[in-house]
Order: structure tokens, then sequence, then C-alpha cells
């Protein structure tokens, strides 16, 4: 079918393709890029070692040739993987891999886009439609899936955790908590950073036990410790400040509410809770709105909304600082009327 549009305007289909994006998950999915290595490799091989359809698998490679991400060696029948097609290694310096495979936590999350229509004529979230169970309870009851995003947590703050040590005064507090900090990357980038202070991090139990791995790999076990636990019950008190990173986003403004309400009660007159988020329009387009909407009913919020729903939980905004690319810290401390 040809399509006619005017002079200089793309057509429509091309940004509504679906072989495109697919196809590249499913390499992903299958190590395409693994398989074939360096030296490339047949279709009937690649068929072999992805126990895959070798007619289906030829139309796959095909495409992914179209598009660039693999080539064809007219002589010997191998394909192998552009310089492009490289970033769905495992290994790749862009992590990407793990945000691709339809079987990590985000690449499946991913999928539920297609029932993204019932999420806007209901405003509630795609994912349970589609998979019988909210995002969280998967990971929950799937360890792979578990695991699969604590590695793309540890990947997404590889280069924002040093940054966000650095760009903010970390050092004027004796004693944090990183209330769901996943592995520790961000505490303990904060920690090396900060000689002088102490921190423990409070995640689910499972991710807990990576955390203290990392935090003894780190030689921060005399000052790092992790504590199995969820935000949305009582939080230890007693520490200086509370971080909330990439978490609010997550969650509509009720269970925000929540989780800021309680870092609020155990951070007490005298702490402050710093929330480290995406701003919307400053380090959150539009398409990753619409993922926190699909996928859990969260939101990426601006800092008027930030200030209002800390409000709503008595807490007041003292500063704002941009601590990366894409990452804004918001300091809140108890109002007066709160204490």
């Amino acid at each position: 079918m040809t399509v006619s549009t005017p002079e200089n305007t793309p057509s429509i289909l091309a940004l509504a393709d679906l072989a495109t994006p697919m196809s590249i998950r499913v390499a992903a999915t299958l190590g395409l890029v693994e398989e074939a290595g360096s030296t490339g490799a047949t279709v009937d091989q690649l068929a072999t070692r992805t126990t895959t359809s070798a007619m289906a698998l030829e139309r796959l490679l095909d495409h992914l040739v179209t598009i660039g991400v693999f080539r064809l060696d007219a002589e010997t029948g191998r394909y192998r993987p552009t310089r492009l097609g490289d970033q769905l290694r495992a290994d790749s310096p862009e992590g990407v891999k793990i945000l691709l495979d339809i079987n990590s936590a985000g690449g499946r999350a991913e999928l539920a886009f297609i029932e993204l229509l019932d999420t806007i004529t209901t405003g509630l979230p795609a994912y349970p439609r589609r998979y019988g169970r909210d995002f969280w309870t998967d990971l929950d009851t799937e360890p792979v899936l578990r695991t699969s995003f604590d590695a793309q947590m540890q990947w997404r703050f590889q280069v924002f955790a040093t940054r966000i040590a650095e760009q903010f005064d970390w050092g004027r507090f004796t004693d944090i908590l990183d209330v769901g900090g996943g592995d520790g990357n961000l505490l303990a980038a904060i920690l090396t950073a900060h000689p002088g202070v102490r921190g423990r991090v409070l995640d689910v139990a499972p991710t807990i036990a990576a955390a203290r791995e990392r935090f003894s790999a780190a030689r921060l076990a005399d000052r790092a410790s992790g504590i199995a636990g969820s935000f949305f019950d009582p939080l230890p008190t007693g520490a200086d400040a509370y971080i909330l990173s990439d978490i609010l986003h997550d969650w509509d403004d009720e269970h925000a509410r929540l989780i800021l309400s309680e870092c609020g009660r155990a951070a007490g007159s005298n702490g402050v809770v710093v929330v480290i988020e995406p701003i919307r329009g400053r380090g959150a387009g539009t398409g990753i709105n619409l993922f926190m909407l699909m996928c859990f009913g969260g939101r990426e919020r601006s800092v008027g909304e930030l200030t209002e729903l800390g409000a709503d939980c008595g807490l007041t905004l003292h500063a704002s600082t941009q601590v990366a690319d894409g990452r804004t810290a918001l300091e809140f401390r108890r109002s007066e009327a709160a204490q």
C-alpha cells in the first residue's frame, strides 16, 4: 500500500508501526545479538540456539536488517549485529536490554500499553487488566521479576547516584534513612562521598539482602545497614533525613500522601524529608507520564504539585535543588502547624 502525504509531512503510519518496536523487543528477549556473536550466525543456527521457527526467525532477522540492527552477509548467509544492534547485549554500556526483554519487569510492563484504551476510558492502570494483578504484587509473586526490577533500578541510578551524592549537601546529616531505596546504590554513593554520614535503607526483604551485599562489598558495612519493611508501615524514627528517591511518581495522590505522611511523622520536628523526583517538563516527558498512569496509576508532578502534596501532609518545602539531569531534590520540613 502506498501512502501519500504532503511534502515534508511524515506518515502517521510510520509513527504507529508496531513491527519495529516489537521486533527489537523479541530480539532482546531471545538474546539474538549474544547468540550471533561477532562472527555472526545463519538462520538455522540461531533458530536452533533460541528454539524458534527458522522460517519465522528469518522474517524477523530480515526486518532487523532493514532497520539497521543486523546486517546480512549474502555470501555466507550469516547475520551479524551492527553497532546499533550491539546495544542489545546484556553487557552493553547503554544497559537497555533489561528495559526491552519481555521477560523482565520493565519489558513486561511496557506490553501493558496494549490496554491503553481501557486506561484512557476508566482512568485506571492497564497493568492489572493485562496481567490480573498490579505491578507490585507481580514483583512479590515472581522472584525473577523482582530481580530484574532491582537491576533496572540499579541501571537507572548508576550515573544519577554519584551526581545526587555530590550535588546535594548530605554532609550536614548524621543519619539518613533511604525509604524504598532498593539495593542501596544511592545510599552507598552518598556515604562514599560523605565519610561522616551513616545510613540505612528500607525496602522489601529480597532487595535488602542485595543492599547488604553491596554495603559489604563497598566496605560500608560499619556505616550502612538494611531494614526490611514497607513505606506504608510506621518508619523508624530518629534519622536526620528521610529520602524518597523516585518513589512518589509510582503512586497516585492518595498513596503518595500516605508515604509522605509517614516520612513526616518519623522525621518529626528536627528531621527533613528529601524527595528526589523527575519533574514534569524538567526531566519527565509526556511519554513517561503516560507510562506511569498506564503501569502504576502514578504520575509525574510539577514542583507546585509536589509542594501541595507535601502541604497536605503537614510538610513545607524549604529548598529545591537540581541534583542531576532530570532529577530535582525537594527538601521538606514539618510545618509549625503540624508540630
